[in-house]
C-alpha cells in the first residue's frame, strides 16, 4: 500500500530550480533513506512533501489511512531541532509527554498507556535518567534525542525525519537504526529519513532514494534514482 506518492514534483527558490520532476513512492512498512550531495534539496523535498512549501508543479499524495483503515498519523523531525536555550523552562519529561497531547487533547490527564509510551520513548533514545533535567541544560546531542523521543511518544504511523542522528555518537546511532528497523518490521511503521550516513546505515533500511544532479544545465536541478537494498 502506498503511504506516499510524489509525481513530477518541481520546486524553485525564486528563479533557481532545485527540484525537477521528482517521482517516487513509499509503501507501508518500508524504511526508506533519502540521500544526495550537499545542496541536493533533500530538506526542501521533505518540507514540500509535508505541505510546508508549495511546489511549482507536480503533486504529493499522502494516504488518509493505513492498511488496516486507521487514520494515518505523521511524525516529523526537522533538521537542527536542538536549539533550546538555557532558559527553556520545560523538563525532558514534560516535553516528551507533550507528544501524547494530540491523542488526549491539551486538558486531559495522561493515561497509564500514555505514560508507558513516554517511558518507552525515553528509553529508546537512552534518556530515561535525564527525565527531570531542564532541556536548556542538555548538550546538543541530548536535545536531539529528546526531540526524537517526543515524536516516538506520539507513536505515528509515518516517520519523516531530516538527519535525526545529528549529535549522536556511533553507538547511539546504531541503536537508533535498530529501533527504526524494528518499528518497520514488527509494528508496520513507515519511515522516510534524510541521511548522509549511507555506509553506516546499510543493512538497516529497505530502500535508498538518491537525489542526483542533472547534467547539461546551469540550474541546480535534480532527478530521482532508487535502488533496493537487501535486508
Amino acid at each position: 500500500m502506498n503511504i506516499l506518492k510524489v509525481e513530477d514534483l518541481s520546486f524553485f527558490y525564486e528563479k533557481e530550480q532545485v527540484l525537477n520532476r521528482v517521482n517516487f513512492e513509499v509503501n507501508q512498512g518500508e524504511f526508506v533513506i533519502l540521500t544526495g550531495e550537499n545542496g541536493a534539496a533533500k530538506s526542501t523535498l521533505l518540507k514540500t512533501i509535508l505541505g510546508l512549501l508549495k511546489p511549482a508543479s507536480g503533486s504529493v499524495t499522502m494516504a488518509k489511512t493505513t492498511a488496516d483503515g486507521k487514520k494515518l498519523s505523521v511524525g516529523y523531525v526537522p533538521q537542527n531541532v536542538n536549539s533550546f536555550n538555557a532558559g527553556f523552562p520545560s523538563t525532558v519529561q514534560q516535553l516528551v509527554e507533550s507528544g501524547r497531547y494530540s491523542e488526549n487533547g491539551w486538558f486531559k490527564k495522561l493515561s497509564r498507556q500514555d505514560h508507558e509510551h513516554v517511558d518507552r520513548a525515553l528509553s529508546s533514545v537512552g534518556m530515561t535518567q535525564f527525565r527531570h533535567r531542564k532541556i536548556g541544560e542538555l548538550s546538543g546531542g541530548q536535545k536531539q534525542k529528546i526531540c526524537l523521543a517526543r515524536v516516538f511518544a506520539q507513536d505515528p504511523d509515518f516517520f519523516v525525519m531530516d538527519e535525526p542522528t545529528t549529535g549522536m555518537d556511533r553507538q547511539s546511532r546504531r541503536s537508533f537504526y535498530e529501533l527504526l528497523r524494528h518499528a518497520c518490521q514488527h509494528h508496520g511503521k513507515t519511515i522516510l529519513m534524510v541521511t548522509h550516513a549511507d555506509d553506516e546505515i546499510e543493512g538497516y533500511y529497505t530502500r535508498e532514494i538518491r537525489l542526483v544532479r542533472e547534467e547539461g544545465t546551469q540550474w541546480r536541478c535534480f532527478s530521482m534514482t532508487s535502488s533496493n537494498v537487501p535486508s
